[in-house]
Protein backbone atom coordinates (compact mmCIF):
# COMPACT_ATOMS: atom_id res chain seq x y z
CA UNK A 1 0.00 0.00 0.00
CA UNK A 2 1.04 3.72 -0.68
CA UNK A 3 1.57 5.72 2.94
CA UNK A 4 0.20 8.69 4.21
CA UNK A 5 2.94 11.22 4.76
CA UNK A 6 3.56 10.77 8.59
CA UNK A 7 4.49 14.01 8.88
CA UNK A 8 1.36 15.15 8.24
CA UNK A 9 -0.65 12.09 9.06
CA UNK A 10 1.51 11.15 13.06
CA UNK A 11 -0.13 11.33 15.46
CA UNK A 12 1.89 10.66 18.59
CA UNK A 13 -0.02 7.26 20.52
CA UNK A 14 0.39 6.63 24.30
CA UNK A 15 1.38 3.14 25.13
CA UNK A 16 3.01 1.65 27.76
CA UNK A 17 5.08 -1.39 28.90
CA UNK A 18 6.20 -3.42 31.92
CA UNK A 19 9.88 -4.57 32.66
CA UNK A 20 12.63 -6.08 35.16
CA UNK A 21 15.95 -3.76 35.46
CA UNK A 22 18.91 -4.16 37.39
CA UNK A 23 18.14 -1.89 40.45
CA UNK A 24 15.86 -3.42 43.12
CA UNK A 25 12.72 -0.70 43.30
CA UNK A 26 10.17 -3.40 44.24
CA UNK A 27 8.91 -3.59 40.83
CA UNK A 28 6.11 -6.24 40.61
CA UNK A 29 7.04 -9.71 39.57
CA UNK A 30 6.22 -9.72 35.68
CA UNK A 31 5.20 -13.20 35.29
CA UNK A 32 3.04 -12.81 38.34
CA UNK A 33 0.67 -9.84 37.27
CA UNK A 34 0.22 -10.71 34.12
CA UNK A 35 -0.96 -14.13 35.19
CA UNK A 36 -3.69 -12.36 37.44
CA UNK A 37 -4.84 -9.86 34.76
CA UNK A 38 -4.35 -11.75 31.58
CA UNK A 39 -4.64 -8.49 30.15
CA UNK A 40 -1.31 -7.37 28.11
CA UNK A 41 -2.22 -3.50 28.27
CA UNK A 42 -3.21 -3.42 31.87
CA UNK A 43 0.26 -5.01 32.72
CA UNK A 44 1.96 -2.13 30.53
CA UNK A 45 0.30 0.93 32.17
CA UNK A 46 0.97 -0.87 35.93
CA UNK A 47 4.67 -1.39 35.61
CA UNK A 48 5.12 1.74 33.47
CA UNK A 49 4.06 3.65 36.71
CA UNK A 50 5.16 1.91 38.98
CA UNK A 51 8.86 2.35 37.16
CA UNK A 52 7.91 6.32 36.88
CA UNK A 53 7.73 6.23 40.53
CA UNK A 54 10.32 4.35 41.19
CA UNK A 55 12.70 6.95 39.73
CA UNK A 56 10.77 9.55 41.28
CA UNK A 57 11.52 8.97 44.42
CA UNK A 58 15.06 8.21 43.40
CA UNK A 59 15.38 11.65 42.41
CA UNK A 60 13.38 13.00 45.45
CA UNK A 61 16.40 11.41 47.53
CA UNK A 62 19.04 12.83 45.09
CA UNK A 63 17.53 15.95 45.75
CA UNK A 64 18.23 16.13 49.57
CA UNK A 65 21.52 13.97 49.89
CA UNK A 66 24.36 16.11 51.37
CA UNK A 67 27.09 14.50 50.22
CA UNK A 68 28.39 13.01 46.84
CA UNK A 69 28.44 9.17 47.35
CA UNK A 70 25.14 9.65 48.55
CA UNK A 71 24.05 11.54 45.61
CA UNK A 72 26.06 9.54 43.10
CA UNK A 73 24.30 6.08 44.43
CA UNK A 74 20.62 7.59 43.80
CA UNK A 75 21.69 9.58 40.64
CA UNK A 76 22.44 5.61 39.49
CA UNK A 77 19.47 4.21 40.31
CA UNK A 78 17.16 6.99 38.98
CA UNK A 79 19.18 6.78 35.50
CA UNK A 80 18.74 2.97 35.60
CA UNK A 81 15.08 3.44 36.11
CA UNK A 82 15.39 6.27 33.28
CA UNK A 83 17.29 4.34 30.72
CA UNK A 84 14.89 0.97 31.43
CA UNK A 85 11.82 3.12 30.60
CA UNK A 86 12.76 5.64 27.85
CA UNK A 87 11.78 2.64 24.77
CA UNK A 88 8.28 3.43 25.77
CA UNK A 89 8.86 7.28 26.78
CA UNK A 90 10.66 8.01 23.99
CA UNK A 91 7.71 6.72 21.81
CA UNK A 92 4.58 7.78 23.41
CA UNK A 93 6.35 11.67 24.23
CA UNK A 94 9.01 12.21 21.93
CA UNK A 95 9.45 16.18 23.39
CA UNK A 96 9.28 15.00 27.11
CA UNK A 97 12.12 12.72 26.95
CA UNK A 98 14.58 14.96 24.52
CA UNK A 99 14.10 17.36 27.78
CA UNK A 100 14.68 14.43 29.65
CA UNK A 101 17.50 13.80 28.10
CA UNK A 102 19.27 16.69 26.50
CA UNK A 103 22.52 17.53 26.69
CA UNK A 104 23.69 20.53 29.16
CA UNK A 105 23.39 23.20 26.27
CA UNK A 106 20.82 25.93 26.49
CA UNK A 107 18.06 25.07 23.78
CA UNK A 108 16.70 27.39 21.57
CA UNK A 109 13.71 27.18 19.86
CA UNK A 110 13.13 29.46 16.84
CA UNK A 111 9.56 28.92 14.99
CA UNK A 112 9.57 32.50 13.87
CA UNK A 113 10.70 35.97 14.62
CA UNK A 114 7.88 36.12 16.64
CA UNK A 115 8.15 33.53 18.08
CA UNK A 116 11.71 32.59 20.20
CA UNK A 117 12.17 29.95 23.27
CA UNK A 118 15.15 30.31 25.22
CA UNK A 119 15.11 27.24 27.38
CA UNK A 120 17.91 26.11 29.98
CA UNK A 121 18.28 22.66 30.37
CA UNK A 122 17.42 19.75 32.67
CA UNK A 123 17.45 16.29 32.95
CA UNK A 124 19.93 13.22 33.53
CA UNK A 125 22.48 14.04 31.38
CA UNK A 126 22.53 17.71 33.17
CA UNK A 127 22.53 16.09 36.44
CA UNK A 128 25.38 13.55 35.04
CA UNK A 129 27.85 16.91 34.35
CA UNK A 130 26.76 18.85 37.56
CA UNK A 131 27.69 16.24 39.87
CA UNK A 132 31.51 15.74 38.29
CA UNK A 133 31.70 19.51 37.85
CA UNK A 134 34.96 20.72 39.26
CA UNK A 135 32.98 22.94 41.44
CA UNK A 136 30.58 20.40 42.94
CA UNK A 137 27.26 22.29 44.29
CA UNK A 138 24.88 19.42 45.90
CA UNK A 139 22.13 22.83 45.82
CA UNK A 140 22.96 23.25 42.62
CA UNK A 141 21.98 19.33 41.43
CA UNK A 142 19.20 19.86 43.78
CA UNK A 143 17.70 22.45 41.70
CA UNK A 144 18.10 20.93 38.39
CA UNK A 145 16.72 17.51 40.33
CA UNK A 146 13.57 19.11 41.02
CA UNK A 147 12.67 20.88 37.47
CA UNK A 148 13.41 16.82 36.50
CA UNK A 149 11.18 14.93 39.31
CA UNK A 150 8.39 17.29 38.66
CA UNK A 151 8.78 16.80 34.81
CA UNK A 152 8.94 12.99 36.05
CA UNK A 153 4.96 13.63 38.30
CA UNK A 154 3.48 14.95 35.20
CA UNK A 155 3.97 12.41 32.98
CA UNK A 156 2.92 10.02 35.57
CA UNK A 157 -0.24 11.90 35.85
CA UNK A 158 -0.51 11.77 32.50
CA UNK A 159 -0.33 8.27 31.56
CA UNK A 160 -2.60 6.62 29.44
CA UNK A 161 -2.52 3.42 27.26
CA UNK A 162 -2.96 3.12 23.82
CA UNK A 163 -1.43 0.63 21.96
CA UNK A 164 -1.62 -1.18 18.90
CA UNK A 165 0.35 -3.68 16.68
CA UNK A 166 1.72 -1.34 14.54
CA UNK A 167 3.12 0.95 17.36
CA UNK A 168 4.85 -2.07 19.04
CA UNK A 169 6.78 -2.56 15.90
CA UNK A 170 7.46 1.43 15.29
CA UNK A 171 8.86 1.29 19.13
CA UNK A 172 10.77 -1.86 19.37
CA UNK A 173 12.55 -0.49 15.46
CA UNK A 174 13.03 3.13 17.48
CA UNK A 175 14.99 1.57 20.24
CA UNK A 176 17.23 -0.67 18.06
CA UNK A 177 17.92 1.89 16.24
CA UNK A 178 18.17 5.09 18.84
CA UNK A 179 21.03 2.33 20.82
CA UNK A 180 23.02 1.56 17.83
CA UNK A 181 23.04 5.63 16.34
CA UNK A 182 22.84 7.18 19.32
CA UNK A 183 23.12 5.03 22.72
CA UNK A 184 26.39 3.20 22.20
CA UNK A 185 28.07 6.14 20.94
CA UNK A 186 27.44 7.51 24.46
CA UNK A 187 25.78 10.69 23.68
CA UNK A 188 23.89 11.01 26.37
CA UNK A 189 26.65 9.50 28.95
CA UNK A 190 29.12 12.36 28.24
CA UNK A 191 31.15 12.01 31.49
CA UNK A 192 30.41 8.42 32.96
CA UNK A 193 30.52 6.88 29.37
CA UNK A 194 27.86 4.30 30.62
CA UNK A 195 26.22 3.44 27.52
CA UNK A 196 27.36 -0.03 26.80
CA UNK A 197 25.65 -1.21 30.72
CA UNK A 198 22.22 0.96 29.74
CA UNK A 199 21.72 -0.51 25.97
CA UNK A 200 21.63 -3.58 28.00
CA UNK A 201 18.76 -2.23 30.32
CA UNK A 202 17.06 -1.17 26.62
CA UNK A 203 17.53 -4.66 25.71
CA UNK A 204 16.25 -6.09 28.77
CA UNK A 205 13.06 -3.84 28.09
CA UNK A 206 12.52 -4.90 24.47
CA UNK A 207 12.98 -8.54 25.53
CA UNK A 208 9.92 -8.22 27.99
CA UNK A 209 7.92 -6.52 25.21
CA UNK A 210 8.33 -9.29 23.23
CA UNK A 211 6.89 -11.52 26.22
CA UNK A 212 4.24 -9.62 27.08
CA UNK A 213 3.49 -10.19 23.28
CA UNK A 214 4.31 -13.31 23.20
CA UNK A 215 0.29 -14.52 22.18
CA UNK A 216 1.15 -12.43 18.66
CA UNK A 217 3.76 -15.30 17.71
CA UNK A 218 2.47 -17.58 15.32
CA UNK A 219 6.23 -18.82 15.21
CA UNK A 220 7.38 -20.07 18.57
CA UNK A 221 10.80 -20.38 16.86
CA UNK A 222 11.08 -16.90 15.96
CA UNK A 223 10.33 -15.63 19.47
CA UNK A 224 12.98 -17.68 20.64
CA UNK A 225 14.93 -16.66 17.97
CA UNK A 226 14.70 -12.84 19.21
CA UNK A 227 15.50 -13.86 23.08
CA UNK A 228 18.47 -15.88 22.03
CA UNK A 229 19.49 -12.14 19.90
CA UNK A 230 19.11 -10.13 22.68
CA UNK A 231 20.98 -12.36 25.19
CA UNK A 232 23.94 -12.60 22.43
CA UNK A 233 23.55 -8.71 22.14
CA UNK A 234 23.71 -8.12 25.54
CA UNK A 235 26.97 -10.54 26.13
CA UNK A 236 28.53 -8.24 23.50
CA UNK A 237 27.57 -5.25 24.96
CA UNK A 238 30.00 -6.14 28.44
CA UNK A 239 32.92 -4.36 26.78
CA UNK A 240 34.88 -1.61 27.52
CA UNK A 241 33.23 2.08 25.93
CA UNK A 242 36.35 3.05 24.41
CA UNK A 243 37.19 -0.40 22.40
CA UNK A 244 33.88 -1.52 22.18
CA UNK A 245 33.69 -2.49 18.30
CA UNK A 246 30.61 -0.35 17.07
CA UNK A 247 30.79 -1.88 13.28
CA UNK A 248 30.78 -5.78 14.36
CA UNK A 249 27.90 -4.98 16.52
CA UNK A 250 25.82 -2.84 13.91
CA UNK A 251 26.90 -5.50 11.07
CA UNK A 252 26.38 -8.29 13.23
CA UNK A 253 23.35 -7.64 15.26
CA UNK A 254 21.74 -4.15 14.84
CA UNK A 255 20.93 -5.81 11.05
CA UNK A 256 19.81 -9.20 12.26
CA UNK A 257 17.53 -7.58 15.00
CA UNK A 258 15.81 -5.51 11.96
CA UNK A 259 15.63 -8.17 10.04
CA UNK A 260 13.98 -10.46 12.86
CA UNK A 261 11.46 -7.31 13.36
CA UNK A 262 10.88 -7.62 9.62
CA UNK A 263 9.84 -11.34 10.34
CA UNK A 264 7.93 -10.31 13.33
CA UNK A 265 5.75 -7.74 10.55
CA UNK A 266 5.16 -10.97 8.53
CA UNK A 267 4.56 -13.32 11.30
CA UNK A 268 2.30 -10.92 13.08
CA UNK A 269 0.29 -9.86 9.78
CA UNK A 270 0.88 -6.36 10.52
CA UNK A 271 -0.47 -3.59 8.39
CA UNK A 272 1.04 0.30 8.72
CA UNK A 273 -1.04 3.08 8.20
CA UNK A 274 2.10 5.14 6.53
CA UNK A 275 5.68 5.54 7.28
CA UNK A 276 7.66 7.84 9.09
CA UNK A 277 11.59 8.31 8.91
CA UNK A 278 12.50 5.25 8.03
CA UNK A 279 10.75 2.99 5.82
CA UNK A 280 8.75 0.03 7.34
CA UNK A 281 10.33 -2.36 5.36
CA UNK A 282 14.20 -1.66 6.06
CA UNK A 283 16.35 -4.33 7.23
CA UNK A 284 19.90 -1.78 7.21
CA UNK A 285 20.57 1.48 8.55
CA UNK A 286 23.38 2.05 5.69
CA UNK A 287 21.02 1.17 2.84
CA UNK A 288 18.79 2.80 -0.53
CA UNK A 289 16.26 1.64 1.43
CA UNK A 290 16.67 3.05 4.84
CA UNK A 291 14.92 5.91 4.47
CA UNK A 292 11.12 7.36 3.45
CA UNK A 293 12.49 10.43 1.56
CA UNK A 294 8.85 11.29 1.07
CA UNK A 295 9.22 11.74 5.06
CA UNK A 296 12.02 14.94 4.27
CA UNK A 297 9.73 16.22 1.65
CA UNK A 298 6.30 16.98 3.67
CA UNK A 299 4.47 15.24 0.42
CA UNK A 300 3.97 12.41 -1.56
CA UNK A 301 5.95 11.52 -4.33
CA UNK A 302 4.42 8.86 -7.27
CA UNK A 303 6.69 6.49 -7.85
CA UNK A 304 5.71 5.37 -11.15
CA UNK A 305 6.82 9.38 -11.86
CA UNK A 306 9.90 10.02 -9.64
CA UNK A 307 12.46 8.77 -11.43
CA UNK A 308 10.82 10.74 -14.72
CA UNK A 309 11.16 14.27 -12.58
CA UNK A 310 14.17 13.11 -10.99
CA UNK A 311 15.94 13.22 -14.88
CA UNK A 312 13.74 16.31 -15.66
CA UNK A 313 15.04 18.27 -12.41
CA UNK A 314 19.10 16.96 -13.71
CA UNK A 315 18.28 18.70 -16.93
CA UNK A 316 17.18 21.60 -15.24
CA UNK A 317 19.55 21.56 -12.74
CA UNK A 318 22.16 21.97 -15.59
CA UNK A 319 20.19 24.38 -18.03
CA UNK A 320 22.61 28.02 -17.67
CA UNK A 321 19.10 29.97 -19.30
CA UNK A 322 17.72 29.90 -15.92
CA UNK A 323 19.99 32.20 -14.87
CA UNK A 324 19.27 35.94 -15.64
CA UNK A 325 22.91 36.31 -17.60
CA UNK A 326 22.92 32.75 -18.64
CA UNK A 327 26.29 32.23 -17.42
CA UNK A 328 25.38 30.06 -14.49
CA UNK A 329 23.60 27.05 -13.37
CA UNK A 330 23.12 24.85 -10.29
CA UNK A 331 26.31 22.74 -11.71
CA UNK A 332 28.32 25.79 -12.00
CA UNK A 333 28.92 25.90 -7.95
CA UNK A 334 27.29 22.04 -7.46
CA UNK A 335 29.94 20.26 -9.65
CA UNK A 336 28.94 15.90 -9.53
CA UNK A 337 32.47 15.07 -10.11
CA UNK A 338 33.17 16.69 -6.89
CA UNK A 339 30.06 15.27 -4.78
CA UNK A 340 28.02 18.62 -5.91
CA UNK A 341 30.46 21.32 -4.24
CA UNK A 342 32.90 23.33 -6.24
CA UNK A 343 36.61 22.82 -4.86
CA UNK A 344 36.85 26.56 -4.04
CA UNK A 345 37.01 28.11 -0.11
CA UNK A 346 34.22 30.09 -1.69
CA UNK A 347 32.31 30.91 -4.80
CA UNK A 348 33.17 34.45 -5.86
CA UNK A 349 30.36 36.52 -4.40
CA UNK A 350 29.26 34.05 -1.64
CA UNK A 351 29.65 34.85 2.02
CA UNK A 352 30.10 30.60 2.23
CA UNK A 353 31.92 27.51 1.50
CA UNK A 354 29.32 25.48 -0.83
CA UNK A 355 28.08 22.32 0.43
CA UNK A 356 27.63 18.88 -0.79
CA UNK A 357 24.24 18.30 -2.25
CA UNK A 358 24.50 14.33 -1.55
CA UNK A 359 22.31 13.29 1.33
CA UNK A 360 20.92 16.88 1.83
CA UNK A 361 17.71 15.90 1.14
CA UNK A 362 17.69 13.83 5.03
CA UNK A 363 18.12 16.89 6.66
CA UNK A 364 15.15 19.38 8.09
CA UNK A 365 17.16 22.42 7.64
CA UNK A 366 18.42 23.77 4.51
CA UNK A 367 21.96 26.39 3.85
CA UNK A 368 24.53 26.53 6.80
CA UNK A 369 22.43 29.09 8.95
CA UNK A 370 19.28 26.78 8.18
CA UNK A 371 17.15 29.52 6.67
CA UNK A 372 14.81 27.41 4.55
CA UNK A 373 13.11 23.92 6.00
CA UNK A 374 13.77 22.56 2.18
CA UNK A 375 15.04 22.32 -1.00
CA UNK A 376 12.12 23.76 -2.94
CA UNK A 377 12.29 26.81 -0.51
CA UNK A 378 15.89 26.82 -0.76
CA UNK A 379 15.58 26.68 -4.87
CA UNK A 380 14.10 29.78 -4.39
CA UNK A 381 17.01 31.51 -1.96
CA UNK A 382 19.16 30.87 -4.99
CA UNK A 383 17.12 32.21 -7.93
CA UNK A 384 16.43 35.14 -6.32
CA UNK A 385 20.54 35.96 -4.91
CA UNK A 386 21.59 38.61 -7.17
CA UNK A 387 25.24 36.93 -7.08
CA UNK A 388 23.89 33.73 -8.18
CA UNK A 389 21.14 33.52 -11.15
CA UNK A 390 19.85 37.05 -10.07
CA UNK A 391 16.29 36.45 -11.32
CA UNK A 392 12.58 35.81 -10.03
CA UNK A 393 9.82 32.88 -9.90
CA UNK A 394 8.21 34.39 -12.36
CA UNK A 395 11.24 35.15 -15.07
CA UNK A 396 12.27 31.33 -14.09
CA UNK A 397 8.80 30.08 -15.54
CA UNK A 398 8.58 32.08 -18.50
CA UNK A 399 12.21 30.48 -19.53
CA UNK A 400 10.92 27.25 -18.71
CA UNK A 401 7.64 27.92 -21.06
CA UNK A 402 9.82 28.95 -23.82
CA UNK A 403 11.12 25.41 -24.60
CA UNK A 404 8.61 23.31 -26.15
CA UNK A 405 10.31 20.26 -24.84
CA UNK A 406 10.10 21.78 -21.28
CA UNK A 407 6.29 22.35 -21.76
CA UNK A 408 5.62 18.65 -23.27
CA UNK A 409 8.04 17.20 -20.33
CA UNK A 410 5.96 19.13 -17.54
CA UNK A 411 2.40 18.59 -19.10
CA UNK A 412 3.09 14.64 -18.74
CA UNK A 413 4.42 15.07 -15.15
CA UNK A 414 2.45 17.98 -13.31
CA UNK A 415 -1.04 18.42 -13.59
CA UNK A 416 -0.71 22.08 -14.07
CA UNK A 417 2.10 22.15 -15.95
CA UNK A 418 5.13 24.59 -15.84
CA UNK A 419 4.59 26.97 -13.40
CA UNK A 420 7.49 27.62 -10.54
CA UNK A 421 6.48 25.48 -7.77
CA UNK A 422 6.54 22.60 -10.42
CA UNK A 423 10.14 23.78 -11.72
CA UNK A 424 11.12 23.80 -8.17
CA UNK A 425 10.02 20.48 -7.73
CA UNK A 426 11.71 18.99 -10.23
CA UNK A 427 14.79 19.97 -9.42
CA UNK A 428 14.30 18.88 -6.03
CA UNK A 429 13.40 15.26 -7.16
CA UNK A 430 16.46 15.58 -8.79
CA UNK A 431 18.55 16.25 -5.61
CA UNK A 432 16.82 13.91 -3.18
CA UNK A 433 17.86 11.04 -5.78
CA UNK A 434 21.58 11.81 -4.43
CA UNK A 435 21.27 9.62 -1.49
CA UNK A 436 23.15 6.82 -2.55
CA UNK A 437 24.01 4.63 0.36
CA UNK A 438 26.84 2.66 -1.81
CA UNK A 439 30.21 3.65 -0.46
CA UNK A 440 32.84 1.43 0.27
CA UNK A 441 31.75 1.45 4.15
CA UNK A 442 27.96 0.70 2.98
CA UNK A 443 28.63 -2.12 0.81
CA UNK A 444 31.19 -3.82 3.55
CA UNK A 445 28.45 -3.22 6.87
CA UNK A 446 25.66 -4.77 4.46
CA UNK A 447 27.86 -7.59 3.59
CA UNK A 448 27.75 -6.72 -0.07
CA UNK A 449 31.74 -6.80 0.01
CA UNK A 450 34.89 -7.87 1.88
CA UNK A 451 37.05 -5.03 1.33
CA UNK A 452 36.92 -2.79 4.43
CA UNK A 453 40.33 -2.58 6.20
CA UNK A 454 40.88 -2.87 9.73
CA UNK A 455 42.28 0.82 9.96
CA UNK A 456 39.00 1.84 8.81
CA UNK A 457 36.88 -0.26 10.90
CA UNK A 458 38.85 1.16 13.68
CA UNK A 459 38.03 4.83 12.28
CA UNK A 460 34.76 4.28 12.60
CA UNK A 461 34.65 2.83 15.97
CA UNK A 462 36.59 5.74 17.29
CA UNK A 463 34.04 8.09 15.05
CA UNK A 464 31.39 6.17 16.93
CA UNK A 465 33.22 5.83 19.97
CA UNK A 466 36.12 7.95 21.99
CA UNK A 467 36.36 10.94 19.26
CA UNK A 468 32.41 11.49 20.08
CA UNK A 469 31.73 12.57 16.27
CA UNK A 470 28.88 10.95 16.36
CA UNK A 471 27.40 12.59 18.90
CA UNK A 472 26.86 15.90 16.54
CA UNK A 473 27.35 13.64 13.14
CA UNK A 474 24.99 11.16 13.46
CA UNK A 475 25.25 8.08 11.58
CA UNK A 476 23.47 6.48 8.98
CA UNK A 477 24.33 10.43 7.46
CA UNK A 478 26.92 11.48 9.40
CA UNK A 479 25.05 15.02 9.81
CA UNK A 480 22.90 16.60 12.59
CA UNK A 481 19.82 15.21 11.64
CA UNK A 482 18.92 13.43 14.92
CA UNK A 483 17.94 9.29 14.39
CA UNK A 484 15.81 7.68 15.27
CA UNK A 485 12.83 10.01 14.42
CA UNK A 486 14.85 12.61 12.36
CA UNK A 487 12.38 15.67 13.02
CA UNK A 488 15.48 18.04 14.08
CA UNK A 489 19.09 19.15 12.61
CA UNK A 490 21.10 20.19 15.04
CA UNK A 491 23.54 23.14 14.78
CA UNK A 492 26.58 23.45 16.72
CA UNK A 493 29.22 26.28 18.07
CA UNK A 494 32.06 25.05 17.03
CA UNK A 495 34.63 28.26 17.43
CA UNK A 496 35.78 28.18 13.93
CA UNK A 497 38.53 30.82 13.52
CA UNK A 498 38.11 33.34 11.20
CA UNK A 499 41.65 32.03 9.54
CA UNK A 500 44.59 29.90 10.38
CA UNK A 501 46.94 32.30 11.33
CA UNK A 502 48.03 32.83 15.20
CA UNK A 503 46.93 34.28 17.29
CA UNK A 504 43.64 32.57 16.23
CA UNK A 505 40.72 35.34 15.37
CA UNK A 506 37.02 34.56 15.77
CA UNK A 507 35.00 34.64 12.50
CA UNK A 508 32.90 37.48 11.88
CA UNK A 509 30.09 35.35 10.45
CA UNK A 510 27.65 34.81 12.77
CA UNK A 511 25.66 32.18 11.06
CA UNK A 512 22.53 31.59 12.38
CA UNK A 513 22.06 34.62 14.72
CA UNK A 514 21.12 36.64 11.43
CA UNK A 515 18.57 34.47 10.70
CA UNK A 516 16.46 35.75 13.69
CA UNK A 517 19.08 37.73 15.41
CA UNK A 518 19.40 35.64 18.41
CA UNK A 519 21.89 36.43 20.88
CA UNK A 520 22.57 33.07 21.64
CA UNK A 521 22.80 31.63 18.21
CA UNK A 522 26.12 33.61 17.03
CA UNK A 523 28.41 31.62 15.37
CA UNK A 524 26.06 28.68 15.14
CA UNK A 525 26.04 26.58 12.03
CA UNK A 526 24.20 23.31 10.91
CA UNK A 527 26.11 20.30 10.90
CA UNK A 528 26.81 18.74 7.58
CA UNK A 529 27.49 15.28 6.80
CA UNK A 530 30.96 13.57 6.36
CA UNK A 531 29.77 11.68 3.21
CA UNK A 532 31.75 12.23 0.59
CA UNK A 533 34.25 14.49 2.66
CA UNK A 534 37.15 13.36 0.32
CA UNK A 535 36.03 15.14 -2.03
CA UNK A 536 34.21 17.96 -0.92
CA UNK A 537 37.25 20.15 0.73
CA UNK A 538 38.03 22.76 1.61
CA UNK A 539 36.51 22.13 5.01
CA UNK A 540 33.86 24.13 7.15
CA UNK A 541 31.40 26.89 6.27
CA UNK A 542 34.15 29.58 5.81
CA UNK A 543 36.56 26.68 3.93
CA UNK A 544 39.33 27.75 6.59
CA UNK A 545 40.58 24.60 6.52
CA UNK A 546 42.41 22.36 3.91
CA UNK A 547 42.73 18.66 4.47
CA UNK A 548 41.11 16.10 6.67
CA UNK A 549 44.32 16.29 9.03
CA UNK A 550 43.96 20.32 9.56
CA UNK A 551 40.45 19.74 10.23
CA UNK A 552 41.05 16.97 12.80
CA UNK A 553 43.79 18.96 14.70
CA UNK A 554 41.25 21.58 14.84
CA UNK A 555 38.56 19.06 16.34
CA UNK A 556 41.30 17.08 18.58
CA UNK A 557 42.29 20.28 20.31
CA UNK A 558 38.96 21.37 21.74
CA UNK A 559 37.20 24.02 18.78
CA UNK A 560 37.67 27.62 19.25
CA UNK A 561 38.47 27.17 23.01
CA UNK A 562 41.45 24.87 22.68
CA UNK A 563 42.70 28.52 19.92
CA UNK A 564 42.16 30.44 22.58
CA UNK A 565 38.91 31.83 21.69
CA UNK A 566 36.17 32.48 23.79
CA UNK A 567 32.62 31.34 23.51
CA UNK A 568 29.99 31.29 25.94
CA UNK A 569 27.86 28.78 23.98
CA UNK A 570 30.41 26.62 22.24
CA UNK A 571 29.06 23.52 21.76
CA UNK A 572 31.92 21.17 21.14
CA UNK A 573 33.71 20.11 24.42
CA UNK A 574 36.88 22.00 25.00
CA UNK A 575 39.05 19.42 26.46
CA UNK A 576 41.51 17.78 24.00
CA UNK A 577 40.09 13.98 22.39
CA UNK A 578 43.64 12.74 23.42
CA UNK A 579 43.67 11.27 19.71
CA UNK A 580 47.19 9.71 18.41
CA UNK A 581 48.49 10.07 15.06
CA UNK A 582 47.29 6.34 14.78
CA UNK A 583 43.66 7.22 15.45
CA UNK A 584 43.04 10.51 13.36
CA UNK A 585 45.14 8.44 10.91
CA UNK A 586 42.17 5.91 11.44
CA UNK A 587 39.12 8.17 11.53
CA UNK A 588 40.50 9.95 8.66
CA UNK A 589 40.66 6.17 6.60
CA UNK A 590 37.31 5.80 7.57
CA UNK A 591 35.98 8.95 6.83
CA UNK A 592 36.99 8.52 3.35
CA UNK A 593 35.48 5.45 2.86
CA UNK A 594 31.97 6.95 2.64
CA UNK A 595 33.12 8.22 -0.57
CA UNK A 596 30.06 7.12 -3.15
CA UNK A 597 30.55 4.42 -5.92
Amino acid sequence: MKYLNSKKAYIVFVCLFSIVFGCKDNTPNYSEVITKTKQPLDVLELNYKKLLNNCINNLNALEHCEDYETALKYYTKARHNFKSLEPILAFVDKNNYMSLNAPNILKVEEEDATDIKIKKPFGFQVIEEALHDDALSLKDVAKVTQITKNRLKLIEQNTQLKLKNYHVIWLLRDQITRMALTGITGFDSPVLENSLEEAKLNYTTLKNILNLYSNNFKSLDLLNEWKKEISVSQDMLSGDFNTFNRYSFIKNHTHKQLKLLNKTVYDWNVNFPFALAFNNDMTSLFSHNTFNIDFFANYVEKDSIRDKKSKLGKILFNDKRLSRDQTMNCATCHKQELAFTDGLKNFPEQKRNTPTLTYAALQQSMFYDGRTGNLEGQIVDVVNNKDEFHSNLEDLSLVVKSDSTYTNFFNRLYEKGVNDANIRNAIAVYIRSLNKFNSKFDNNINALENTITESEINGFNLFMGKAKCATCHFAPVFNGTVPPNFTETEFELLGVPKSKHLPAVTDTDLGRHDVFNTPERKHFFKTPTVRNISKTAPYMHNGIYDDLEELMDFYNNGGGAGLGLEFEYQTLPSDSLNLNADEIKDIIAFMKSLEDN
